[in-house]
C-alpha cells in the first residue's frame, strides 16, 4: 500500500465537552459526529488501521459498530481536557507498538471536521508521498483578515487598531491569509518520534475549501454543518 508503508488513522473523540457536551456523538443528520471520521477513512481505502482514541467506553462501542477498531482506551492522564492531541497520538503509537504493529505514516482525523470528504483524505496523503513531506496539514483560506483583529483596551478605543500601511490598501491589494482548519494531519512517525512541532520539518499545506472546513465548537458550528451536510450536492454525495 503506498509503496508498502503502512498508515493508520488516529480519530481523537475525548468525552466530556464543556462546550457542547457530548459533541463528538452528538447526532449529526442522523449519525453520531465520529461515524463521519471513520466512514471517509474507510472510503479513502489508504489506511491499515483506523483507531478511535477514546477514555470512553461508550464512545469506542459507538466507533467500534461503525467499522474502527478500539484495541484500548485511553490513559487516565490523558482523558482530561488539559491533554494535547500530540500525546494521545504519542500514547497510541506507543500502544500499537506493543501489540506488535508500526506504522510509517499517521493521520489525525478530527472528529469535528465532518464536512471533509474522503478524496480531501485521499488527496492530502498522496501530496504527502509525493512530495516526500515529513507531515501535510490542511487549511483553508481565513475567513477574515487578520489585520481586522487586534486587543483592545478597557476604554475600548480604536486608536492604532489596524496598523497604518493597512488602512490605505484595497482589498484586492491584501494578500491571501490562510488558517489551519484541523481536518487533516499527515505525519511520517519517525519525524513525530524526533520532534515536538509537526510544522519544523519538511511540512507542506494541503489547501481545502472553507465549505469543508466546519471546525464543530459550537452549536452554531454542529447546526452549520448539518445545513451544508443536508443541502450541498457535493457533500451530500461523500457523506
Amino acid at each position: 500500500m503506498l509503496n508498502d508503508r503502512r498508515i493508520i488513522a488516529i480519530i481523537p473523540a475525548r468525552s466530556g465537552s464543556k462546550g457542547l457536551p457530548d459533541k463528538n456523538i452528538r447526532l449529526l443528520n442522523g449519525k453520531p459526529l465520529i461515524a463521519y471520521s471513520i466512514l471517509q477513512a474507510q472510503e479513502a481505502g489508504l489506511f491499515d488501521e483506523i483507531f478511535l482514541s477514546t477514555d470512553s467506553q461508550e464512545y469506542a462501542n459507538i466507533a467500534i459498530q461503525y467499522g474502527a477498531n478500539v484495541p484500548f482506551l485511553r490513559s487516565e492522564e490523558l482523558a482530561s481536557d488539559s491533554a494535547s492531541t500530540w500525546d494521545c497520538v504519542r500514547e497510541a503509537l506507543e500502544q500499537y507498538s506493543r501489540i506488535g504493529q508500526e506504522f510509517d505514516i499517521f493521520v489525525v482525523l478530527q472528529p469535528t471536521s465532518p464536512s471533509r470528504t474522503p478524496n480531501d483524505i485521499t488527496n492530502a496523503i498522496n501530496e504527502m508521498i509525493l512530495t516526500n513531506a515529513d507531515s501535510v496539514v490542511s487549511v483553508c483560506e481565513a475567513d477574515h483578515y487578520p489585520m481586522c483583529y487586534n486587543i483592545l483596551p478597557k476604554n475600548k478605543s480604536l486608536k492604532g487598531f489596524i496598523r497604518p500601511e493597512f488602512l490605505v490598501k484595497t482589498r484586492q491589494e491584501l494578500p491571501t491569509y490562510y488558517r489551519i482548519n484541523g481536518a487533516i494531519f499527515a505525519v511520517s512517525t519517525s519525524f513525530f518520534s524526533k520532534t515536538q512541532n509537526i510544522y519544523a520539518g519538511n511540512s507542506f499545506a494541503f489547501i481545502m475549501p472553507i465549505e469543508r472546513s466546519i471546525d464543530i465548537d459550537t452549536l452554531f458550528d454542529f447546526s452549520l454543518a448539518e445545513y451544508l451536510l443536508t443541502t450541498d450536492s457535493a457533500l451530500k454525495m461523500s457523506h
